[in-house]
């Protein structure tokens, strides 16, 4: 269906993930648009890409978790490991890739469609701490491209790894610019 959707509207998919990477963080960015979406999730499944994304365990009980399964869902338990310890979701998320030998996890920092400033980093430091690369993922409207078209390998040095991030994303043409900016912190 989705290959359709994309040869009919005459979008083009680019997919600079090497088959030779199994585990990453993937941002998906700019959200402004529910069809940021469907054009995103299509683009992943043409490139054959089992993506996952997180959500609250909570979340994972009747009548959601056959739905929520079926979608990708992870299940993030933040409950502390030893008692008084907190146990954040970077800590959370970053050991579900410990536990696995493939895990392509999708987050979008921006967090909603309106226009935000500052983006959530949780990625970053996701990546880092589970030593996987970042792929960049993308829907641009202008070019009619979508899919993933840059690795960064957090090197620590945050400052200059975000500005990597948003001189990407500095290039791409929302569905509704007007509601979409890099965090200009590190722009």
């Amino acid at each position: 269906m989705f290959k359709l959707l994309f040869k009919l509207g005459k979008w083009e998919i680019t997919n600079y993930l090497p088959n030779t990477i199994k585990k990453c963080v993937i941002v998906g960015a700019p959200h402004t648009s529910n069809w940021d979406f469907v054009y995103g999730i299509g683009a992943l499944q043409v490139m054959k890409l089992r993506t996952r994304f997180t959500i609250k365990k909570e979340w994972m009980r009747f009548p959601f978790k056959r739905i929520m399964n079926s979608l990708g869902a992870l299940p993030i338990d933040r409950s502390a490991i030893k008692t008084g310890e907190k146990r954040g979701s970077v800590d959370a998320i970053a050991d579900l890739f410990t536990t696995r030998d493939e895990l392509c996890l999708l987050v979008t920092p921006e967090g909603t469609r309106a226009k935000m400033k500052k983006w959530r980093t949780g990625f970053y430091y996701i990546a880092l701490k589970a030593k996987v690369p970042i792929a960049l993922g993308f829907v641009d409207y202008k070019k009619r491209t979508c899919g993933i078209d840059k690795i960064i390998y957090p090197t620590g040095d945050f400052k200059a790894d975000m500005k990597l991030v948003m001189d990407f994303y500095k290039t791409i043409t929302p569905k509704n610019p007007q509601n979409f900016s890099v965090d200009l912190e590190f722009a």
